[in-house]
């Protein structure tokens, strides 16, 4: 069976805008190798105090990461997915951060959702099973 290596579209960033990116990618890297309990621990500290972010923010908060980051924007949905919703931290609000499964074939993604849609994902809503999520606080305490 083969995979897809195309990389996501990468739009460039003026040199002024990548700071904020790349030290949210950087700070992702270490944060994909915890335990899942560490890291929903780790990500529930990160999301106090933030509002809900909203599709758009979440979407350009993943088009940042995918330009500053070769390895985001390729195969590395976990890092891309960490680093995306760090950098919504970093700007006030918090998307829902997921990960899931597929069974038929067997497969794992990580990703994040604003206002209930997937962001920067190909697939429709339910492809993926969730099993770990950190939603925005307003979202949990319901």
């Amino acid at each position: 069976m083969s995979q897809s290596m195309t990389l996501a579209e990468r739009p460039r960033l003026p040199l002024r805008h990548r700071l904020l990116p790349l030290l949210a990618v950087g700070a992702a890297r270490p944060l994909a190798r915890l335990k899942p309990a560490r890291l929903r621990a780790v990500l529930e500290r990160a999301r106090r105090g933030a509002a809900p972010a909203g599709a758009e923010q979440a979407r350009a908060a993943r088009a940042q990461v995918v330009a500053v980051s070769l390895r985001c924007a390729g195969q590395n949905c976990l890092q891309r997915s960490l680093a995306t919703a760090l950098l919504c931290r970093a700007r006030g609000v918090w998307p829902t951060w997921c990960t899931g499964v597929r069974t038929h074939p067997f497969a794992a993604h990580a990703w994040v959702e604003a206002d209930g849609r997937l962001i920067g994902e190909p697939h429709p809503p339910g492809y993926y099973k969730p099993l770990l999520t950190v939603p925005p606080e307003e979202a949990a305490v319901r």
